[in-house]
Parts: structure tokens; C-alpha cells; sequence
């Protein structure tokens, strides 16, 4: 149960999500003094959030140890599950080659590098490629954009369509030629329809809007990849506390893996650099700490080699560690003119 749901005033449900409070657990494991301390209210309060906590909390636990029994599955199933999940092409084939062939359903990817990169042609391009129909061999899906940074230009999201839209062409033409295939009926303008984008402009927005996701993918079940561009600019700026935004990151980072397996979506989460003091001098290294480095399934650090953008899989359970070179066109992501895929470790 999500503690807004909780029968207390506004204003206290407010400073219990500001202060990364989101969930029952969170609440019942810690002592009222502290939780007095971290919300900035009275101990009595605070007592009262406890008791109204701990008897929701009880009236729950049955309904989910038996939730918890029913879900569980033998590894041969899941297997089979991993073999069968949709994937979102990058449209460079050799980036989706070392995805496994793209970004995978189901998981939370982290992409990561420095300003001027591509983080963001990577997020506007999968927002677009996540609506190729199956029948183009995509998963027919829709978009969630969240804009921590103002960084989204719809006029690329139009021209990166635009060029999909051309692809789907060419390849149903092709299709229709040899097979007697349908020609594709996606114009730019549905693609466009199909971005839900979300503006946020502080961390209490971010934690309010991921907390309502469950119920607007409810009632979109179509949508098929969540992208945060990004995940660290609000809490690189408004946080003196890095306990309090641990803890705040940490029950987001669960949010995600949830929303990715109850949905069997992507999460796309886009992330910046900082310097990190590591055996006798500053090196590059993506920004929120180790800790938050263990709240994704997969991450993915773009860098420079000389002139050419690099993406490299630093850290998955199932893709061996690798890199491939990419490019950035006027028509979005493709593979990059001295193409070539190596196996490197950083």
C-alpha cells in the first residue's frame, strides 16, 4: 500500500512523500523519533502515522502473503519468459546487437555519459521506435516522456518520426512486393499522439508523478517504455541530506521495477556524469553514487573514442560486457561510418 493512501491531511501526507516516505515498509521500519525528525512534525504525529501505518499494514498481509505464494514460478518458465520479451530497437544494429537486440521489456536500463553524448536523440528515439506495428517487426506500443531537464525538442521527435515513418515504408514496400504485405498507415502525427510527455520541475513532482504512473499506465495499457531524462537533475540540486535522497531514490528505483514487471515494460533511466576520487585521481563516473548503481538491471555508459560516440554494457545479468560505436544522423540513432564492435572492459 502507497502511504498517500493513508487517512492523514494533505499537508502531512505532502512532507511524508517529500521525505521519501512513499510506502508502508518504509514507514513501519523506523521509530517515531525519527520519523518526527525526517518529516519536520510532532512526535505525536508521528505516533499517529505508526499506528494508522502498522493497522494497514495488518489488514494487508494476509491478501499478500497469499499474492506472494500464487506468483511464484520455476525456472524453466522463466527462461522461457526471458527468450520471449519484446525489445525496442535503438535503430543502430550494432547497439542493438550487444542489447541482445535492443532494450528489453520487463527491465530498468540506465544509459548513461557525458553532456552533448546522445542520452537524449537515445530517449526521444526509443519513445518513437517503442510504436513500430508487430507486422514491422516492433511491439506496437506508446510512450511515457518525463523532462526533468527541459532537454525534450518535439521538432527532433518530429523529424526522428518522419524518418521512421519512411523506414516503415520502405520495408512494407519491400514486404508487400515479395509477400503481399500490407502497407504501413502510421503518419508522423500518430506517432507524435502517442508520446505522453511530463514536464517535472522538482523532486516532489517527480516522487508525486511516479507514484500515479501505476494508474495512468492502468489506463493506458498500451504504453510500453517509461523514459526519465533525467533521473539525477533534481537530486543533484535541492538535496543537502544524502541519506533522505538515498532513501528517496531507493523507493523509486523500486517504483520502476515494479511498473517494468506488473506492466512488461521498459524503464529507460538517463543519467548524468561527476567526478569520483578513486586511486589518486578524478575519474568520470555516472552521477548518484555505488548505491544507486544496484537499482537498475542493466547499465549502459556512452563515451567518446576520439571523434566517435561509444556505448558500452557495463553492467547486466544477461549481456556480456561489450561496446559498439553509434552515430547521431538528422533521421536519429544509426551505425556509425567506421562501424565495429569490440569486446572492452573500463
Amino acid at each position: 500500500m502507497e502511504a498517500w493512501r493513508l487517512p492523514l491531511s494533505s499537508s502531512i501526507r505532502g512532507k511524508l512523500i517529500s521525505a521519501g516516505y512513499t510506502s508502508l515498509p518504509s514507514i513501519s521500519s523506523i521509530s517515531s523519533s525519527d520519523l518526527a525528525r525526517d518529516v519536520n512534525i510532532t512526535e505525536e504525529e508521528a505516533f499517529e502515522i505508526l499506528r494508522l501505518a502498522k493497522q494497514s499494514s495488518g489488514s494487508s498481509s494476509c491478501n499478500g502473503s497469499r499474492s506472494l505464494i500464487n506468483g511464484a514460478k520455476n525456472a524453466w518458465d522463466m527462461l522461457h519468459e526471458e527468450d520471449s520479451l519484446p525489445r525496442i530497437t535503438t535503430s543502430c544494429s550494432d547497439l542493438d546487437s550487444i542489447l541482445g537486440g535492443g532494450i528489453s521489456c520487463r527491465d530498468v536500463t540506465e544509459i548513461g555519459g557525458v553532456p552533448g553524448i546522445g542520452k537524449t536523440q537515445i530517449g526521444i528515439q526509443l519513445s518513437v521506435n517503442v510504436q513500430i506495428p508487430r507486422e514491422c517487426g516492433g511491439i506496437g506500443g506508446k510512450a511515457i516522456y518525463i523532462d526533468t531537464e527541459g532537454s525534450f525538442m518535439v521538432e527532433r521527435a518530429l523529424q526522428i518520426a518522419e524518418a521512421c515513418v519512411e523506414d516503415m515504408e520502405e520495408y512494407t514496400g519491400y514486404m508487400h512486393k515479395h509477400f503481399q504485405a500490407n502497407q504501413v498507415q502510421m503518419k508522423p502525427k500518430d506517432i507524435l499522439e502517442n508520446i505522453f510527455y511530463f514536464r517535472v520541475c522538482s523532486y516532489t513532482e517527480q516522487i508525486a508523478l511516479v507514484n500515479h504512473l501505476d494508474k495512468f499506465i492502468s489506463e493506458n495499457k498500451d504504453v510500453k517504455v517509461v523514459i526519465v531524462d533525467s533521473i539525477t537533475f533534481h537530486f543533484r540540486q535541492d538535496f543537502d541530506d544524502l541519506v533522505q535522497r538515498t532513501r528517496v531514490l531507493s523507493e523509486m528505483a523500486l517504483k520502476f521495477m515494479k511498473l517494468a514487471k506488473k506492466f512488461s515494460l521498459a524503464v529507460v533511466l538517463l543519467n548524468q556524469v561527476t567526478t569520483k576520487y578513486t586511486e589518486g585521481s578524478f575519474q568520470l563516473a555516472l552521477a548518484l553514487g555505488d548505491s544507486w548503481s544496484h537499482s537498475c538491471t542493466n547499465r549502459v555508459i556512452l563515451y567518446w573514442n576520439g571523434d566517435e560516440r561509444y556505448a558500452y554494457i557495463d553492467k547486466s545479468p544477461s549481456l556480456p560486457s561489450a561496446s559498439a560505436s553509434y552515430t547521431v544522423t538528422s533521421r536519429g540513432l544509426r551505425n556509425s561510418s567506421s562501424s565495429s564492435k569490440r569486446v572492452k572492459m573500463m
